[in-house]
């Protein structure tokens, strides 16, 4: 009997500045440990985002703000992931800068208008008469063309699917071949056609193959269960935004200058606010006839002391309408002036503004914390800490920022492996904050060394 490794099919995630953080690491009482989920330290915080969380999914935080302050790099983004975490892949969060806003060819509140139309999900579900299965077959039928010429053209497809129960083999129509194609079936492929409309949509690979070979990991689903033909409830998410979209790109004909014409116009549609009425519209009675649900998302608004007035009064308004979705807004800033104007206030925000948000502050980190974080880190980066690298670490992250230490850990282990070290050490650490500065380093030596430099 012949025993073979194969290489893992899980996917592999790119490790990101906030790939550690997994949620608010509340238990049920909704009271935070002090190291959970990725979160270190913050309880205070957490535990009130933990209350927003649960606001937003009893669905009573329309027209409501959260606001996030703090000093830089004590975890106000980490705690808007962790958030969006919480409230699970169903939820729309849509995260986004306040400098994207200012932009030659779009107006600012319509990028602002676009965002938040991207935060507000809509469930739909109906019931489908639909054909279930992994595919057993794939085999189109070719005919010579009736139009003369060499070609040969697709008369139909037979496509054989499986489930628990049986297997069937169904003869479709060409066009459906079609779409087979665009949704890159193959053998193997557990995917469902709607009988009405022919409308293909892959599932995922069958778990069957999934001990094979494969570079790109993909999605492995079971076999469908019960007969290939049956009625079932689809369930599609989508957001205002995709409606928007998709009502406002221009539907040309199939002769060559309509496509013509429709490659030379730039891609970029303006969406009007007549047509937002009107998608609106149509929302609302699926409401009211329960063939849809509203699903108010997140939107993630960091650096938001970059937004101007106009901006800012924008904002007011749009809070207040029916369809409106959370917003968090996240600031570094303290007493500064409004953008663009003379104006100070706090947070660089207008009070009319503040006096819509539930605040929540970060602390800055102890260095036992720091320790804990950097620790977390290491874990997720795969790096080995030796017993004096830590210490060594958590040094450097008192005396500068916490931020800097994290990116000194991949570094620092790159220095180990090449001094024949599997394990990073304290000289290491010491060694790469010589070779990489910190910003109080660079700053005093501009201090020292300002006539060098152009001014």
């Amino acid at each position: 009997m012949k025993i073979e490794e194969v290489q893992s099919t899980s996917r592999m995630q790119r490790i990101a500045a906030h790939t550690h953080v997994k949620g608010l690491g509340l238990n049920a009482q909704g009271v935070a440990a002090q190291s959970a989920a990725g979160l270190v330290g913050q309880e205070a915080a957490r535990e009130a985002a933990g209350i927003a969380v649960e606001l937003i999914r009893s669905k009573k935080m329309a027209g409501r703000a959260l606001l996030l302050t703090g000093a830089p790099g004590t975890g106000k983004t980490a705690l808007s992931l962790a958030v969006s975490h919480e409230l699970g892949s169903r939820v729309p969060f849509c995260p986004m800068v306040g400098s994207e806003v200012y932009s030659s060819e779009v107006k600012k509140t319509e990028v602002l208008m676009e965002n938040f139309r991207r935060a507000i999900g809509l469930r739909i579900k109906e019931m489908k008469e639909v054909y279930e299965g992994e595919v057993t077959e794939l085999t189109p039928e070719e005919a010579e063309n009736p139009l003369g010429g060499y070609g040969k053209t697709i008369t139909h497809v037979v496509v054989g699917l499986k489930t628990t129960k049986g297997t069937k083999h169904l003869k479709l129509d060409p066009s459906i071949y079609e779409s087979l194609q665009r949704e890159k079936v193959n053998v193997g492929d557990v995917i469902y056609v709607e009988a009405n409309s022919g409308a293909v949509k892959r599932v995922g690979r069958s778990d069957a193959y999934a001990t094979e070979f494969d570079l790109e990991a993909e999605e492995y689903v079971p076999l469908p269960k019960g007969d290939v033909h049956k009625k079932k409830e689809i369930v599609q998410d989508v957001t205002l935004n995709d409606l928007d979209v998709a009502n406002a790109r221009p539907q040309g004909g199939q002769d060559i200058m309509s496509l013509m014409n429709q490659m030379g116009k730039p891609k970029k549609t303006e969406i009007t606010e007549k047509l937002r009425q009107e998608i609106n519209r149509v929302v609302s009675k699926y409401l009211e006839q329960g063939i849809a649900e509203l699903v108010p998302g997140v939107l993630f608004i960091d650096e938001v002391h970059m937004l101007d007035l106009e901006c800012f009064a924008y904002l007011n308004r749009a809070l207040e309408s029916n369809l409106a979705p959370i917003v968090v807004l996240a600031t570094n800033r303290g007493m500064c002036e409004i953008h663009g104007t003379d104006f100070r206030s706090p947070h660089g925000i207008p009070v009319d503004l503040l006096d819509r948000c539930m605040i929540i502050r970060t602390q800055p980190y102890s260095l036992e914390e720091v320790a804990q974080i950097l620790a977390i880190r290491a874990q997720v980066e795969g790096i080995s800490l030796g017993d004096d690298a830590l210490p060594a670490l958590a040094e450097i992250g008192g005396r500068t920022s916490l931020r800097y230490t994290c990116q000194l850990l991949t570094p620092a282990s790159i220095l180990s492996l090449v001094n024949g070290r599997e394990k990073l050490t304290a000289e290491d650490v010491r060694e790469a904050s010589q070779i990489f500065l910190d910003a109080k380093a660079s700053a005093a030596l501009l201090l020292e060394n300002g006539d060098r430099y152009i001014t």
